[in-house]
């Protein structure tokens, strides 16, 4: 009896073993499964050319782009086809200008942001180069995607921009007819009146818009720069806009239909802040009300939910200045600009496009 006995145990003890490693290989692949998801993929890398701008047009065509901050800037708009080949947009001409030249109408100067929106490419131009005061008015390109060719020029009007303005990023509002966007140079918010083409400028150096600091914090060492309203996204289903200064830690929003008031005091009364969150960027909503945003200062792209929570999407060094973001086919595609990195010379630096997966 006690020889069976001990056999008994020698079996129990081997299939707890057995059970006790197949639950733990059935724990690490549940980890490898959860970390798979928060992966991050380079798209595409641009050696020597600082990338800020993407876009993703609903077949899935990625369009990014490049400000004349300094010489030697190759493309201001590219289509990337695939991982080696990226295509000046709309054709070479209009990215042949180069600092120093006059400038014409039908060229680029100096462009910050792309948005694709119902088969149409909205190249934001500054107008300006360099980092110094506007060359001529900031203006809007729009181009067919079909055919590739301009179909639509927005000039902004005198009263909507100042000299020392840097139009950053643009939203397009279907419902108001209406596009927004935000000046980082000098606090504001434009609007354009899509069908009249006229545009007016509201919350100028207004609390919301402006800059809370002169600088963000990377590794202990202050990067100074003032920056203000930059960060720019629509909640098209509550319809309200958001807004966020880059060196600044406060999220604000407006509803949309205060943006059309001609009453000033009434629109900033109606403004509301949102929450405190990290420095960042460009910001995006998904269709599930998920808000993405950067924080800069710890390389990290986060995501606010419906319900005001904050949670980190992905982080690392795989995310370094996430400029902007765009959505495609479950994935926020993002650049990283690498702001804080750059010196006089990026010839040696990496700029990337890179994905990873929506938050669920």
């Amino acid at each position: 009896m006690k020889k069976i006995l001990i056999i008994f145990s020698i079996v129990t003890f081997f299939v707890s073993c057995k059970e006790t490693k197949t639950k733990k290989a059935a724990e690490v692949k549940n980890q490898q499964v959860d970390s798979t998801a928060n992966q991050v993929i380079e798209v595409a890398a641009f050696k020597g050319q600082q990338v800020t701008g993407v876009t993703l047009t609903d077949a899935g065509r990625i369009f990014v782009n490049f400000p004349r901050w300094r010489k030697g800037v190759d493309n201001s708009v590219v289509e990337i086809t695939n991982t080696t080949v990226q295509k000046s947009y709309p054709d070479e001409n209009w990215n042949s200008w180069e600092i120093g030249q006059p400038v014409v109408a039908n060229k680029f100067v100096g462009v910050q942001s792309v948005i694709a929106f119902e088969n149409q490419l909205y190249v934001l131009d500054t107008r300006s180069q360099l980092f110094e005061n506007v060359l001529d008015a900031p203006r809007l390109f729009v181009f067919d995607l079909t055919t590739d060719k301009l179909v639509k020029t927005y000039v902004l009007d005198k009263n909507s921009y100042h000299p020392d303005s840097y139009i950053n990023d643009l939203r397009i509002d279907k419902k108001t007819q209406k596009i927004y966007l935000t000046d980082s140079g000098n606090s504001g918010i434009v609007i354009i009146d899509i069908k009249s083409g006229r545009s007016r400028r509201v919350l100028d150096n207004h609390k919301s818009t402006a800059a809370e600091q002169g600088f963000l914090t990377f590794g202990g060492k202050k990067w100074k720069n003032t920056i203000h309203s930059d960060g720019i996204a629509l909640d098209t289903v509550n319809d309200r806009l958001y807004f966020h200064a880059l060196t600044g830690y406060s999220l604000y929003s407006i509803a949309t239909n205060m943006l059309n008031s001609e009453d000033e005091k009434s629109m900033e009364k109606s403004v509301r802040f949102e929450a405190k969150t990290a420095a960042p960027d460009g910001m995006l909503f998904d269709d599930n009300g998920n808000l993405y945003f950067a924080d800069l200062e710890n390389n990290k792209i986060q995501y606010r939910k419906p319900d005001g929570s904050i949670h980190t999407l992905v982080e690392g060094d795989m995310i370094k200045w996430a400029d902007t973001f765009s959505i495609y086919n479950n994935y926020l595609y993002f650049t990283n600009s690498r702001i804080n990195e750059v010196t006089a010379d990026i010839s040696n630096l990496t700029f990337t496009l890179n994905k990873t997966k929506l938050a669920k």
